[in-house]
């Protein structure tokens, strides 16, 4: 099996975004990881797929694959790649659009300047629905991390995040401490671990140690998060701006209930065709 792919970034958070619409695709685990590999493969943080909708009133079926194999519920950074994917491959004239996922339905813009406005829905904050062992909802938790006490705020966005406010994002222990808060016992899917500086209310630098695929150069679901976080504590205004090692981003959120709002680039670098052993067609494909 041979594939056709588009390599896209949003801020450095890199995709091999996947037509399923108009070629047959079968992947295994293996080829997830295999595409992912950046010595023997394409090298990307997260493979999509743009497939055929299957619920009523959706325009677009979007599935998110980690670069360790794992199906996730949603991807900021990836969801406005694949809004411009759709666009600049013809599937589509418009630029509103409402996408299925598995963390629910995503409504995107393309904007008259190219950048991509995301309603990433409102945040979930009960723990039940993060999700996270915790009990009752407060607006920040004592996580215990290998003898260390973290305060972090816990945050759905679609997909779980745990956003710990630090002094300096540079001298953040992220190496550190983000795989172990990724794979904490208080989280049973696991969680995207972030690290925010606060520079003022409306502007603040983050760091995120994705879940299944390490520190990327940007995170747009984590950025929603930290702001959420961040709001919750009275620490941020309205709009904030996020500074990610990949770039900017805009996020608005106005309070409990409503849905926040991401603005940023999506870009796409090059195209190309992978082939995948049949070997790799075995147990686990993904359709």
């Amino acid at each position: 099996m041979t594939l056709r792919f588009t390599k896209m970034h949003g801020l450095g958070n890199d995709f091999v975004v996947i037509d399923a619409i108009r070629q047959d695709v079968a992947l295994s685990g293996a080829d997830v990881r295999r595409i992912a590999d950046r010595r023997f493969g394409v090298g990307c943080d997260q493979v999509l797929l743009a497939a055929p909708a299957t619920q009523p009133g959706m325009d677009f079926r979007y599935r998110i694959f980690n670069a360790d194999g794992g199906e996730v519920e949603q991807c900021g950074n990836g969801v406005r790649c694949l809004a411009r994917f759709l666009l600049e491959e013809g599937l589509t004239t418009r630029d509103r659009l409402t996408i299925e996922t598995l963390g629910g339905p995503t409504e995107i813009a393309i904007e008259a300047d190219g950048q991509v406005t995301v309603n990433m829905g409102p945040p979930r904050l009960e723990p039940t629905e993060i999700p996270f062992t915790a009990s009752p909802r407060a607006t920040t938790y004592e996580l215990d991390v290998n003898g260390e006490t973290l305060t972090i705020g816990a945050v759905s966005m679609g997909n779980p995040h745990a956003v710990t406010v630090v002094p300096d994002v540079d001298t953040a222990p992220v190496d550190r401490l983000g795989p172990v808060v990724e794979r904490h016992g208080a989280f049973p899917a696991r969680v995207n671990a972030g690290f925010m500086q606060v520079v003022d209310p409306e502007h603040v630098r983050l760091r995120v140690y994705e879940r299944g695929a390490g520190e990327t150069l940007a995170c747009g679901t984590g950025a929603c998060a930290a702001v959420v976080a961040g709001r919750l504590r009275g620490l941020l205004a309205e709009t904030v701006a996020v500074d990610l090692p990949g770039g900017r981003l805009a996020i608005r959120w106005a309070g409990e209930g409503e849905p926040v709002w991401m603005t940023g680039p999506a870009t796409t670098v090059f195209q190309g065709r992978i082939p995948l052993s049949p070997d790799d067609d075995a147990p686990g494909q993904v359709r």
